[in-house]
């Protein structure tokens, strides 16, 4: 088993930036493959961004450009880095991850393509 546990969340006004980070504990003696989402009220998980183990990276069209993604391969450690915040970017970001390699492209921002979950991590930006 794996344990995900996101941090970094808060309230920022619109333009501003925060860094989420998700830790991962347990059975990680191999390598992880591991993504983004969020959730905001009323609408279903979206895939943010993911990270392949040659540190590919795929993300969502509404985030391109503003959000950047990167992992520790040595503790499996996954952070993100969102930049000129939206009000639409409010949602519950949640950490995910499988084991083993993977190239990092569209069908890891698939919810199906994961098997280890965070309890997420709110993050509301105001306008």
């Amino acid at each position: 088993q794996v344990q995900l546990a996101e941090s970094g969340g808060g309230s920022v006004p619109s333009g501003g930036s925060l860094r989420l980070s998700c830790a991962s504990s347990g059975d990680t003696r191999n390598t992880l493959c591991m993504g983004w989402f969020r959730q905001a009220p009323g609408k279903e998980r979206e895939g943010v961004a993911a990270i392949g183990s040659d540190k590919k990276s795929t993300y969502a069209h509404s985030v391109q450009g503003r959000f950047t993604i990167s992992q520790d391969s040595a503790t499996n450690t996954l952070t993100l880095q969102m930049n000129s915040l939206k009000p639409e970017d409010t949602a519950v970001y949640y950490c995910a991850a499988i084991r083993g390699f993977c190239d990092g492209g569209d069908y890891y921002l698939h919810e199906d393509a994961y098997l280890y979950w965070g309890r997420g991590t709110q993050v509301t930006v105001s306008s």
